[in-house]
């Protein structure tokens, strides 16, 4: 069982296509697109760990469909743009604004917003987040995990560190 971390969806949410500049065509293709890169990277008895913002405009009888439709246990750490019907939706392992645990021997705190300091930060805790599409300068030890700047697919905490250091490079 592998743990993957992603955030920022915005399945069903034109704004995906328009504003982060998503390589689809339309709304249709990104949401089949992102669909196809989960489920080609996550298995069946993977975890993910969603850092917010899920779906933005569909259906609360969409939103059960994206979600049923993706591999994995899933876990929701609620974003600004998360309303009732993706809270609510089942298929959904927790529903939380924050977390934090040891994954691959590190501790990371999780949370849709980017914080400052966190909990275990001077003992090496990293802060995964997502809600900034980005966009944001990255400081030591804090990463994004949304689909922008970490690909389409769920990411493991490895690639997520190596992320950072193929940049620096």
């Amino acid at each position: 069982m592998t743990i993957f971390f992603t955030g920022d969806t915005h399945f069903g949410d034109p704004r995906a296509l328009r504003f982060d500049h998503r390589p689809y065509p339309d709304l249709e293709a990104h949401d089949a697109g992102l669909v196809a890169a989960w489920n080609a990277a996550v298995s069946p008895g993977d975890t993910v760990w969603h850092l917010g913002d899920f779906a933005l405009g569909p259906s609360g009888d969409r939103i059960r469909e994206i979600l049923a439709g993706l591999n994995g246990e899933k876990h929701l750490i609620v974003g600004n743009n998360d309303g009732p019907e993706t809270l609510g939706a089942p298929g959904w392992t927790s529903v939380r604004h924050y977390a934090e645990f040891e994954v691959e021997g590190r501790m990371v705190v999780l949370c849709h917003y980017a914080f400052r300091t966190w909990n275990g930060m001077s003992r090496g805790a990293l802060n995964l987040h997502g809600h900034s599409h980005g966009k944001l300068k990255p400081m030591p030890k804090q990463y994004d995990v949304g689909v922008d700047p970490m690909g389409p697919a769920p990411v493991p905490l490895s690639a997520i560190l190596a992320s950072r250091r193929r940049r620096g490079r």
